[in-house]
């Protein structure tokens, strides 16, 4: 099962896939050469001409690096920590060697200067692998399942307070219906108790989500309708559990329940490229104010995506003159165990 053992932020060397850390090492490589070029100049008013013509050199070298590291991302995984980090830091050393040795070919620079490159691009490495390696222990796989939890724990209360209040409803009135809602409310206790640190099928996602609204919906009754829009996607997507649940009690406790007339929650699912894209909406408009409490739960959905996928997930909300709309982005490429 993928866990967050095996996504990026916890693996001490890089995941040079992986957009956070090729932002990273862009924006540390860039920040270097821009001290070593106000070093170099002497003159401030000559610090940006000198840093555009070290960059000229540093990005194609940079670039080329990264491509060649994400090629062999597997094969550096597999070998012990410290020759995978020696590896990258000779990789950085052979480039810039072989790049200013050619320029030397052309006599377009001095003699020495390959030697100050070579020290200089392997030194550079050496620094942003040790960083790469501090932040792996500050996110150790240990210390995020921690977190999750924490954050998973946040969520379940009031997901299974809204269930049995939900169940409770129906007692008097429908008993028989009360019975079947215990039923589902079980399965949704045991949903609710798996290991955060676990991925899910968006197939179990999707049918914790579908239990949920219809407990909803045996309180809201015919106020509350929901169209599912699943054409299309792989089911067995590997996703973060209890992603889809706390929206859909939002856009229901949001956007529906305080509306006399109801309405209707979408829930829209697409794969797109290497993204899997969710769209949940619902209505807002000619609404009385209701007591806050969303911004709680994208807090915490948005740090639980950051702790599994680093920078390439994202949320996104929108909220318009009728409609309310959170946007989720995620990888749905299978991380390599």
């Amino acid at each position: 099962m993928t866990s967050i053992r095996h996504f990026p932020a916890t693996h001490p060397l890089p995941d040079w896939r992986n957009f956070g850390v090729m932002l990273r090492v862009l924006l540390g490589v860039n920040g270097l050469a821009l001290l070593a070029a106000l070093v170099q100049a002497g003159d401030i008013g000559k610090w940006l001409g000198s840093y555009l013509q070290m960059a000229a050199v540093v990005e194609p070298l940079l670039l080329v690096e990264l491509g060649l590291l994400s090629l062999a991302r597997n094969a550096l995984w597999r070998l012990p920590l410290r020759l995978g980090q020696a590896c990258v830091v000779g990789l950085a050393g052979v480039l810039a060697a072989a790049l200013f040795l050619y320029a030397r070919s052309l006599s377009l620079v001095e003699a020495g200067v390959a030697a100050r490159a070579v020290l200089l691009a392997m030194a550079t490495a050496g620094l942003l692998l040790a960083y790469f390696e501090l932040r792996s222990r500050a996110l150790s796989p240990a210390q995020a399942e921690a977190r999750l939890a924490a954050l998973n724990a946040r969520i379940r209360p009031h997901f299974l307070f809204n269930s049995l209040n939900a169940v409770l409803s129906l007692i008097r009135a429908r008993p028989q219906q009360a019975e079947a809602a215990l039923e589902s409310l079980s399965d949704l206790f045991r949903a609710a108790m798996r290991d955060p640190g676990e991925l899910v099928s968006l197939a179990d996602e999707i049918d914790l989500g579908r239990q949920y609204l219809e407990l909803e919906k045996l309180r809201l009754g015919e106020r509350l309708h929901v169209d599912w829009q699943l054409a299309g996607v792989p089911m067995d997507l590997p996703i973060p559990p209890l992603m889809l649940q706390p929206l859909l009690e939002n856009a229901v406790y949001h956007g529906i329940e305080p509306s006399p007339e109801g309405g209707a929650v979408t829930v829209a699912i697409r794969q797109v490229g290497e993204e899997l894209r969710i769209v949940i909406s619902n209505p807002t408009a000619g609404q009385l104010p209701h007591a806050a409490g969303n911004q709680m739960a994208l807090a915490n959905i948005r740090e639980r995506l950051a702790l599994y996928y680093d920078l390439e997930a994202r949320l996104e909300t929108e909220a318009g003159d009728n409609r309310y709309d959170v946007r989720i982005t995620l990888p749905c490429k299978r991380k390599t165990h």
